[in-house]
């Protein structure tokens, strides 16, 4: 979770394959195969006097990922991990029954003009890992799968796609895919994709069906397999998806669970604050009230 954050809805609308969305979760549409919530943090100019500070801060039933373009965050959670995440390389954190962690800006680079750019991503667990011990995993731009395909420069961030596999550990069958053209090129992957999809804009353009999508838009196809779009140049685009789970997920605040009981476990835990604590920290963010 961070406190520099874009979270935009609007209604959706069917385009001909796609329907047209701001981020995760909205209204008419939760999740996406295990995808449960998209945050696009930044880009943030801060001052050598702002900072990101979010404080200690629990999560339940889910796996978070951080994937950064610019800007460096320090991690530090309950297991002991002190990791500075920096651009290019996956931050691949799995609550299950509970982790807590804080996201802050490196001491190096505290007292310096700096900028924050990313996005951080939450995917659900399935039912029979929800309750699974946390863990946490670092991985290095160097070992995330990377090709050119028919102009198209294709990083495979996480899951499994295209015959290939990402080293980010993940627990259901899933995909987030990272897309860059220098120049006008037709993308047809849809054989290469599976269950539920949608793509993000981040920069540049994509046409389908006759219509232009510009930046900070998802496009959830209505079927994974008729997945084809026109990249405009220059333009950089993630595509994310998988197996959808049979059972609804419910999210209150950081916590995701298919048994609204497991949630008001969690709030009662932090209310108490009796999870395991990040070391070195003392301070935290309060449980919201009224908030479902």
């Amino acid at each position: 979770m961070s406190n520099i954050k874009l979270i935009i809805e609007e209604r959706p609308a069917n385009i001909g394959n796609f329907m047209v969305g701001r981020l995760l979760p909205f209204r008419e549409k939760r999740m996406v195969g295990p995808f449960s919530f998209i945050d696009h943090m930044g880009p943030a100019a801060m001052s050598d006097h702002e900072n990101l500070d979010v404080p200690p801060h629990p999560h339940i039933g889910l796996s978070t990922l951080t994937f950064l373009f610019e800007g460096e965050i320090t991690h530090k959670d309950s297991l002991g991990s002190d990791v500075v995440i920096k651009p290019g390389q996956v931050n691949w954190m799995t609550s299950g029954s509970g982790i807590v962690h804080s996201e802050r800006t490196p001491e190096y680079l505290r007292h310096t003009d700096k900028m924050l750019h990313g996005l951080q991503i939450w995917v659900a667990l399935p039912k029979a890992l929800e309750q699974m011990d946390p863990e946490f995993f670092h991985v290095e731009e160097t070992d995330i799968p990377t090709w050119e395909q028919d102009g198209v420069a294709i990083k495979l961030i996480a899951g499994e796609a295209f015959g290939r596999k990402s080293p980010v550990p993940v627990y259901s069958p899933l995909y987030f895919l990272e897309l860059k053209s220098t120049s006008r090129q037709k993308v047809n992957i849809g054989d290469s994709l599976f269950g539920e999809s949608a793509l993000y804009i981040l920069e540049g353009a994509i046409e389908s069906d006759g219509h232009i999508f510009e930046p900070r838009q998802i496009l959830i196809a209505n079927d994974s397999k008729l997945c084809e779009f026109t990249l405009h140049e220059n333009t950089t685009v993630y595509i994310f998806g998988g197996e959808p789970f049979p059972e609804e997920r419910f999210i209150y605040w950081n916590f995701v669970a298919s048994d609204k009981e497991l949630i008001e476990k969690a709030k009662q835990k932090w209310l108490e604050q009796s999870f395991k604590p990040v070391p070195g920290e003392t301070d935290f963010v309060p449980l919201p009230q009224q908030r479902q």
